[in-house]
C-alpha cells in the first residue's frame, strides 16, 4: 500500500488520539471490569424477582434466550472493533454505517441506558448499606430508613454516585484496581449461595422444594409471546454491561483483540453464574406467593435480602456485603461507558467540545464523567418523586434502551461490512447472518416492549394521567410510566440532537467523522498487507 494510505489509516485509527491512556488494560483486567459492570449480585437481586413474576419456572430458559441475542450482537461488536477501535463504539459505528442522525441516537441510547442504571445501582447500594448496618447492630428498624425517609435516601444515593464518579475521574487504572477484590468477593458469595440453596433443597430443608426439570429450560412452556418478550427484556437487563469492555478499547493493550476476548470471558462467566443461582433459588423457594416464595411480590425487589438468611444462616451478612460492593463496584465501572461515549461525541463535535476534555493528570474524560454522574442524580430524584416503585420501572425502561442501541449496533455491523458479506464463509456468518439475527431480534423486542408498556399495568402499575386504581394501587387507565420513561428519554435525545444540528453542524454534515481508505478496504473485504494491519 502507498504511504498516503498508511498515513490516512494511522490518523483515523490511532488509539489514544482523544488523549486517553494507552495500553493499560489486559484481557483479565477487562473481564473484571466487564463482570463488575454487569454486577451479578446486584443484577440478580434486582432482576431475578421481576423475571420470576413474569415467567415462573421458565426463568432459566428466558435467561438463555436473553443470552442468545447478546451473543449474536457480540459478533458484530467484535468485527467493528477489529476494524475500528474507537471509544465511541455504538455512536461512532452507527454514524459510519448509517450516517450522523442514527449514529447520534445510538450513542444517546447507550448514554441514557447507563444513566438509568447508574441511579438504580446507587439506590440498591443505599438499600443494602442500611441492611448491612441493621445486621451489624442487630436493629431491623435501620434497614427501613431509606424507604421511610426520602431525604436520607436521596442524600446517601447522591454520595455514592459522587464517590464513584471520583474514582472514574482518577482514570481506568484506578477503576481496575478497585474492581479486582470487589468482583472476586461477589463471585465467591454468589457461588456459595447457589450451591448452598441446591444442597439445602435436595436435603429436604427448602421452604418450597421444587425439583429441577429440563422443562425449566424450555421457553415454549411459557406460552404467550408478550410474556416471553417481557421476560427476555428483563433478562437482557441482567446481561447488559459487557460492552463496557469495548468502550475501553483505546485504553487496552491490543485495541483490536483484547476487548473482544475480555467480553467473551465476561458473558460466558455471567451466564454460568446466573443459571446456578437461579436454579438454586427456584429449587429452594419455588414460585409461590408465600412468605419466602420467589413469586411473592414483596420479595421481588430484593429477593436475596429475604432468602439469604434462610439459606446461608449466620453468613447471610456476606450476601449483604456482596450486593453492596457489587452495586458500588458496578456504579464505578459503569461510569466508564457513558463517559467515553460522551467523550467521543464531544471529540467528533456531536456534542459541545467541552465533553472531549481530558484530565491531564489522570488521562480520563473528566467533564464527561461528572456530567454522567450529575444526570444520574437528577434522574433518580425525579423518579423517586414520581414513583415509589422507581427500581422496577427503571429496570424495565433500561431493557428498552438496551434493546434499542444494541440492536442498532448489530445492524450497523451488517451494513458497514455489506461489501464483504460473501467474500468468505466466515464473513457471511460474522458480518451478515449472526449480527443481523441479533440486531433484528433486539429491535423487535424494543418495538414490542414499547407497545406493551403503554398499558398502565405494565411494570410496577404506575401510570401518568391515571384517574382510577384497583385495591392493590395498580392504575386502571392512563399511560404506563415505563413507556413514558423510555420513550420520553428517547424524545429528549431527539430534541438535543436537533439543537446540536444547528449549534454544531459539522458533525451532521459528516465533516468530523470521515471514512479513510483503510476503513473502506476493511468494509469491502480488500486484503490488508501485514505491514498495514
Amino acid at each position: 500500500m502507498s504511504d498516503s494510505k498508511t498515513n490516512t489509516r494511522t490518523a483515523a485509527m490511532a488509539p489514544g488520539s482523544k488523549g486517553l491512556s494507552i495500553g493499560k488494560v489486559g484481557v483479565l483486567g477487562g473481564a473484571v471490569i466487564g463482570i463488575s459492570t454487569v454486577a451479578p449480585a446486584y443484577t440478580l437481586t434486582s432482576g431475578l424477582g421481576p423475571t420470576v413474576s413474569e415467567v415462573g419456572l421458565q426463568t432459566p430458559a428466558i435467561m438463555l434466550i436473553g443470552f442468545i441475542p447478546m451473543l449474536l450482537v457480540l459478533f458484530g461488536y467484535r468485527e467493528l472493533n477489529s476494524a475500528l477501535p474507537d471509544s465511541g463504539t455504538s455512536f461512532t459505528w452507527g454514524s459510519r454505517a448509517f450516517g450522523p442522525w442514527i449514529g447520534w441516537m445510538s450513542g444517546w441510547g447507550l448514554i441514557s441506558a447507563t444513566v438509568l442504571v447508574l441511579s438504580n445501582l446507587a439506590a440498591v447500594a443505599t438499600d443494602f448499606f442500611f441492611i448491612l448496618i441493621s445486621q451489624v447492630f442487630h436493629n431491623p428498624d435501620l434497614a427501613t430508613v431509606p424507604a421511610e425517609n426520602l431525604l436520607i435516601n436521596i442524600l446517601v444515593t447522591t454520595l455514592f454516585v459522587v464517590a464513584a464518579a471520583y474514582v472514574g475521574y482518577r482514570g481506568i487504572e484506578a477503576t481496575e484496581r478497585v474492581q479486582w477484590g470487589l468482583v472476586i468477593l461477589q463471585l465467591v458469595v454468589m457461588v456459595w449461595y447457589g450451591i448452598a440453596a441446591i444442597i439445602s433443597a435436595t436435603n429436604g430443608d427448602a421452604y418450597d422444594y421444587t425439583p429441577f426439570e429440563l422443562e425449566w429450560l424450555n421457553p415454549a412452556a411459557v406460552g404467550d409471546l408478550s410474556i416471553i418478550v417481557a421476560g427476555v427484556s428483563l433478562s437482557i437487563f441482567m446481561f447488559w454491561g459487557w460492552d463496557t469492555v469495548i468502550t475501553m478499547n483505546e485504553e487496552t493493550r491490543d485495541p483490536k483483540r483484547t476487548p473482544a476476548q475480555a467480553s467473551v470471558v465476561t458473558i460466558v462467566s455471567i451466564i454460568a453464574l446466573y443459571l446456578l443461582v437461579t436454579i438454586g433459588t427456584l429449587m429452594w423457594s419455588g414460585i409461590g406467593t408465600g412468605e419466602l416464595g420467589a413469586g411473592n411480590p414483596e420479595n421481588q425487589e430484593s429477593i436475596f435480602a429475604v432468602l439469604a438468611p434462610q439459606i446461608m444462616g449466620p453468613f447471610a451478612i456476606m450476601m449483604s456485603v456482596a450486593i453492596l460492593t457489587s452495586s458500588l463496584s458496578s456504579l464505578n465501572a459503569t461510569m466508564v461507558s457513558p463517559a467515553r461515549t460522551l467523550l467521543a461525541m464531544g471529540y467528533y463535535k456531536a456534542l459541545p467540545p467541552s465533553f472531549a476534555k481530558i484530565s491531564p493528570r489522570y488521562k480520563s474524560p473528566a467533564v464527561a464523567t461528572f456530567w454522567a454522574a450529575g444526570a444520574s442524580i437528577v434522574f433518580y430524584i425525579v423518579m423517586r418523586l414520581l414513583s415509589e416503585n422507581a427500581l422496577w420501572d427503571t429496570i424495565t425502561a433500561l431493557g428498552m434502551m438496551v434493546c434499542f442501541y444494541y440492536g442498532v449496533t448489530g445492524l450497523a455491523a451488517v451494513w458497514y461490512f455489506r461489501k464483504s458479506w460473501f467474500t468468505s464463509v466466515r464473513n457471511f456468518f460474522m458480518r451478515l447472518l449472526l449480527p443481523l439475527l441479533g440486531g433484528l431480534a433486539l429491535m423487535y423486542m424494543f418495538v414490542l416492549t414499547c407497545v406493551d408498556s403503554m398499558s398502565p399495568s405494565y411494570g410496577s402499575g404506575s401510570a401518568i394521567f391515571a384517574t382510577s386504581y384497583d385495591a392493590d394501587g395498580v392504575a386502571q387507565d392512563g399511560l404506563g410510566l415505563v413507556f413514558v420513561l423510555g420513550i420520553g428519554v428517547l424524545l429528549l435525545g431527539v430534541i438535543i440532537m436537533v439543537v446540536m444540528r444547528f449549534r454544531q453542524p459539522e458533525f451532521f454534515r459528516q465533516e468530523t467523522i470521515e471514512v479513510s481508505e483503510y476503513e473502506r478496504d476493511q468494509a469491502e473485504g480488500v486484503e490488508i498487507l501485514p505491514e498495514d494491519a
